[in-house]
């Protein structure tokens, strides 16, 4: 991931709104970065050791391929234990936001270091160097070429350099993703048969090992800064620009900078130029390795910052005689909870604890006798309390009753009976006098209300009470819906149900040209007919009755309500009229809704024609028409 650890300026970054507040039990204490392929947070084992917890981004999360190249690269990463490497300790592939955690190192990294302090003297390049070559040793004999080795990778702590994220910039090759413009890997530091899409190999890190070196004692990059392009034909055709770069150093970094990766050299190889360039038979690194403007930066990142504690309340004063003991105070909490940050996962908050936590179930009469609570699931490893959460478990106390309500007195109690018995029979007249003065004629009903007979409303009113007296479903006034079992009509078809559907999110779905998608499949996939929506050279069309579509323009919200209430349908949208992050609104015949959003097009090098689309499915979100 880049960024590595560290990403200049503050080194521990609060969290922002849209930062989670834990992952996977992991209570995320700052924020340490971010980088092409996801952010980068600090936390703690429960034993204290701070780790780095890194979370790839949701648009890579949703590519299929992508999630499993990336599930073989940290399996593969796990079994990498070298003494210049941060370990991968813990990981979840299969998360909706996929995730790994790393030791956290101390220290900043190599970019961070250069940029505020100017190039580094040999003896520690060598050092650096060597320290990296132990690591590529160790990485190359688990299988694994770190394809992004760069000073941003390179962490520099007191004992030595650590080399992250090695591996994990294959997960992201050959992926929808680099069809559509990602680079994956830094055109500075990359190798020439990388930059030409050339087969990677462990001599690939080589290269990237004799660009860091270069750019650790020059404090540039080898082959000049600039676009992408430029950097880039200048590695695959020029020779580096090595003015300035010590004697000792130039032999090791000419070596490694070679066109042809069978010339560089080797692992080994590169060891041995170390040791011959300090004029030493083995290297000993002294506990100042580093300069001491750099050492000094080490202390400050020591002093990682803790989350918040989650604390308990005292337990509440004892209540005055005579006077009934009230529940427990909702427990404090250090932090506010924080609002879900993904609509589709929020949920509301439990009114009381789940089976299993909080207090032992009261008993005696009234109460109903408490079935035997769910065994807890087991803890993660590594797992640590949500902040913000209640606490629950033994002694936790338990959420404060709702108020009793205040007594009232018998004469108030009938004379508010008396008003609420008026207001319905006044709402049944009034009702009725509209509804025949609509149809243009006195009914029985309404002549034995005012004769003051009492009246019954008849099935199909308007329940809202705001309509107009055509029976306004949603009761907004408008007289635009109607109500079916009175006069035999036929409800709205965008008139929303009276409790909202729960959407049904459906990712990375491949659409080819020729197939179709339902809503009412679960899950939905495409199949060759009978579907709601079609795939075709032309683009996107409704081939069934009753279906439409309308194309979102920027910033609208991608909502049931938006696509409820939009009035711009179509039957059909051209693909040139579509790109990477459209949004559609589908309506079927059957009341259902879905909003899809345009993931990507098929590369064309690729035999088959399809479009990628994500869906959120609101099924039975209208009432359908109906005859009477």
């Amino acid at each position: 991931m880049s960024g590595g650890q560290h990403h200049g300026g503050t080194v521990f970054q609060p969290l922002e709104e849209d930062d989670p507040r834990s992952v996977a039990g992991y209570r995320l204490a700052a924020r340490l970065g971010a980088g092409g392929m996801g952010k980068v947070y600090l936390s703690y084992t429960p034993g204290g050791r701070p780790v780095a917890i890194k979370v790839i981004r949701p648009d890579f999360a949703q590519d299929a391929e992508f999630r499993r190249r990336f599930a073989q690269e940290v399996q593969a990463a796990q079994r990498v234990q070298g003494l210049y490497t941060a370990p991968v300790i813990d990981a979840d592939t299969d998360a909706r936001e996929p995730w790994l955690a790393t030791a956290y190192v101390p220290g900043p990294s190599l970019a961070d270091a250069v940029q505020k302090h100017g190039p580094m003297p040999v003896d520690t390049v060598l050092l650096l160097v060597a320290g990296i070559a132990e690591a590529l040793q160790v990485i190359h004999g688990a299988g694994i070429v770190h394809r992004d080795l760069k000073p941003g990778n390179v962490l520099l702590a007191s004992d030595g350099p650590r080399v992250i994220d090695f591996g994990i910039a294959r997960a992201a090759d050959a992926t929808s993703l680099t069809s559509s413009g990602v680079t994956i890997g830094t055109p500075s530091f990359m190798a020439p048969e990388q930059a030409a899409g050339s087969k990677v190999t462990p001599a690939t890190d080589v290269f990237a090992l004799g660009q860091v070196a270069a750019y650790a004692a020059l404090g540039s990059p080898a082959f000049g800064e600039g676009t992408s392009h430029g950097v880039l034909y200048r590695i695959v055709h020029e020779e580096p620009s090595l003015d300035g770069l010590p004697d000792q150093l130039r032999e090791l970094v000419t070596r490694c900078l070679a066109k042809d990766a069978a010339e560089r050299p080797s692992i080994a190889e590169v060891l041995t130029m170390c040791h011959q360039a300090s004029d030493q038979t083995a290297l000993r690194r002294p506990e100042e390795w580093l300069p001491g403007a750099v050492a000094a930066d080490i202390t400050t990142r020591a002093a990682a910052p803790a989350p918040a504690a989650v604390t308990t309340p005292p337990p509440p004063a004892a209540p005055p005689a005579g006077q009934a003991a009230a529940g427990p105070a909702a427990p404090a909490t250090g932090l506010a909870t924080p609002a879900p940050t993904h609509p589709a996962t929020a949920h509301a908050a439990p009114s009381a604890p789940p089976q299993g936590f909080g207090p032992p179930p009261t008993t005696g009469p009234g109460h109903a006798p408490t079935p035997p609570p769910h065994p807890a699931p087991a803890p993660h490893p590594y797992a640590h309390p949500v902040v913000g959460a209640a606490p629950y478990g033994p002694g936790a106390p338990a959420p404060a009753p709702a108020p009793a309500p205040k007594r009232r007195s018998r004469a108030a109690l009938i004379a508010i009976a008396a008003v609420v018995a008026f207001a319905v029979a006044g709402g049944a007249t009034a009702y009725t006098l509209l509804k025949d003065k609509g149809n243009g004629k006195p009914t029985d009903q309404a002549r034995d209300t005012t004769s003051g007979a009492p009246a019954t409303p008849a099935a199909g009113t308007d329940t809202a009470g705001q309509g107009d007296g055509e029976g306004d479903q949603a009761g907004d006034g408008t007289g635009t819906g109607a109500d079916a079992g009175a006069d035999g009509g036929t409800p709205s078809q965008d008139a929303a149900p009276a409790t909202p559907p729960q959407p049904v999110d459906f990712k990375g779905i491949d659409l080819t040209e020729g197939y179709e998608l339902s809503l009412a499949d679960d899950p939905v996939k495409p199949k060759d007919d009978g579907g709601d929506i079609r795939y075709g050279i032309s683009g996107l069309s409704t081939p069934s009755s009753g279906g439409r579509l309308v194309l979102l323009r920027n910033g609208q919200a991608g909502s049931l309500d938006t696509c409820l209430n939009e009035t711009r349908f179509t039957t059909s949208i051209g693909r040139s009229q579509m790109s990477k992050g459209s949004r559609v609104c589908l309506q079927n015949g059957a009341g259902d809704v879905a909003l899809l959003t345009v993931v990507g097009f098929s590369p064309e090098s690729d035999p088959s024609d399809y479009l990628t689309l994500d869906a959120t499915v609101w099924r039975g979100a209208m009432d359908v028409e109906q005859t009477g």
